[in-house]
């Protein structure tokens, strides 16, 4: 079975990695296929009382450095693979953000690692990749 636009989820873990190796492979099975690689980041939020607390601007910006080079990574792998992929950096919740931008994009494969790098959230809530598997309207393929 052949894709022709597959979305690789990607946020560094040691799963991400091997969903990305299987992303590659896939898409050199056929020249036409376009490798998206998507990278969600999301800001912290700290909860107070019945609201939530503002986050210094410093702390916001250190995110999204570590999202910018974690994104840097991914692409460097790409090219060290002689493939050529979009690099996606999109802020906001992983799970939803990997679903609309598969939607929006007419991907038709979305790759993604079983475990990934989110904390005590994942635990309480279920991981990203349950979520994506159960609400994604294309094929998920989930790498171990």
């Amino acid at each position: 079975m052949l894709f022709n636009k597959i979305v690789a989820a990607y946020d560094g873990s040691k799963a991400a990695n091997k969903a990305l190796d299987k992303a590659i492979e896939l898409a050199k099975l056929s020249p036409d296929t376009e490798l998206v690689v998507l990278h969600v980041y999301d800001f912290p939020r700290f909860y107070v009382a019945e609201g939530y607390a503002p986050v210094p601007a410093a702390m916001n910006q250190d995110y999204f450095n570590l999202a910018s080079k974690t994104a840097d990574e991914a692409e460097k792998r790409i090219k060290e693979a002689g493939l050529s992929a979009k690099m996606e950096l999109v802020q906001g919740p992983a799970a939803e953000t990997i679903l609309e931008y598969a939607g929006k994009n007419g991907a038709d494969l979305i790759v993604i690692g079983s475990r990934g790098l989110g904390g005590i959230r994942e635990f309480v809530l279920g991981s990203v990749s349950h979520n994506v598997v159960q609400h994604a309207q294309i094929p998920v393929m989930v790498v171990k």
